[in-house]
């Protein structure tokens, strides 16, 4: 039999009623930022982290959830999140993303999933953006290959040696990066020689300044790195050698103004905050995707920045902006060679 409620009982159930409500709207106004790895010393995980934080503002909550570097765990640490309901979006960051988070969205398909610099194989159910990271590596690897060839910069050699150091293979790297830096090396002289090495992880500072080591004492003179916080292994190991350091998706000339010359940026704050304020509008789909590259203002090679400007010959600055110049009005299209 049910008890009929006083007056005073139906107030008391209503406040009760409206604080839920209001609880269940604070979950659905949080976002969840979650990084494959580690925040601090991984340039596109902390552009990611601050758009959403742009894009949140006072009005949504934003919790940042590190992963760690065993991507073993990732599928249980994102499916953790989507089980406990209280996210209104998560957000990440990463190739092998895009499959982890589609496989998530199957069994929570009322949770939004926004992937930045994705493998284009999340499918319908989640929101997935792919960088056309063959056009940012192969203007990278025009530069290298204009550093080695140069007579005018004091610390190139005759040997027409580049390298490259990566934390660990991926299909990104080996389907579109590696042979994008290649294919720019090639295009400036078909003699150039890559060396490519590999560290094993994202973090081990002191194994990268060893390969770097090992390269300028083979007659390398200028190295791209993509290797995370083992970054600054390579730094370390070029001014011990006199040699040179390129930097892949932030700038990072800053950092050892004179060593590295020159940086391929994406734009991937600006990126997410424009998506996430979609996604607050009601204006991301599941299943948007998208791919950018310099076409679309979400990449460039930063040819006015100060120190590319001092330490870069004139004649190879007016080069590389004439090459940039020609991505970014669609004049050189590497899209085909994408699929």
């Amino acid at each position: 039999m049910c008890k009929k409620l006083t007056v005073p009982a139906l107030l008391l159930a209503t406040v009760v009623l409206s604080v839920a409500s209001c609880q269940r709207k604070e979950d659905e106004e949080t976002i969840a930022v979650f990084v494959p790895g580690i925040l601090e010393g991984s340039p596109s995980y902390e552009a990611m982290n601050l758009g959403v934080g742009e894009a949140a503002g006072n009005d949504f909550q934003v919790r940042v959830i590190e992963g760690g570097f065993d991507q073993a765990s990732w599928y249980n640490s994102v499916l953790s999140l989507a089980s406990e309901g209280d996210f209104g979006l998560i957000v990440t960051s990463n190739p092998a993303m895009s499959e982890i988070c589609a496989a998530i969205a199957e069994l929570f398909p009322n949770q939004a999933f926004l992937v930045l610099d994705g493998s284009g194989l999340g499918g319908n159910r989640i929101s997935n953006v792919v960088y056309r990271h063959r056009e940012q590596a192969f203007v990278t690897g025009y530069f290298a290959g204009l550093v080695t060839m140069s007579e005018e910069l004091e610390h190139s050699n005759p040997n027409l040696k580049v390298g490259m150091i990566v934390g660990q293979e991926y299909p990104q790297m080996m389907r579109e990066i590696l042979p994008g830096y290649e294919a720019g090396l090639q295009t400036v002289n078909p003699g150039i020689e890559l060396e490519f090495r590999v560290i094993g992880n994202w973090y081990d500072a002191e194994q990268a300044r060893e390969l770097a080591e090992g390269l300028y004492n083979e007659g390398v003179d200028v190295i791209l790195t993509i290797a995370g916080g083992a970054n600054q292994g390579v730094i370390s190991a070029a001014k011990n050698n006199e040699g040179y350091v390129l930097w892949f998706d932030s700038e990072g000339s800053s950092l050892a103004p004179g060593i590295v010359l020159a940086s391929s940026v994406t734009r991937q704050e600006e990126l997410t905050e424009m998506l996430v304020r979609n996604w607050i509008d009601g204006e991301l789909a599941p299943g948007t995707s998208m791919r950018v590259g310099f076409s679309e203002g979400y990449m460039d090679f930063p040819t006015e920045n100060k120190h590319f400007r001092k330490f870069v010959p004139e004649s190879i600055q007016k080069e590389m902006r004439r090459l940039v110049s020609q991505f970014k009005n669609g004049e050189i299209d590497l899209s085909a060679l994408d699929e």
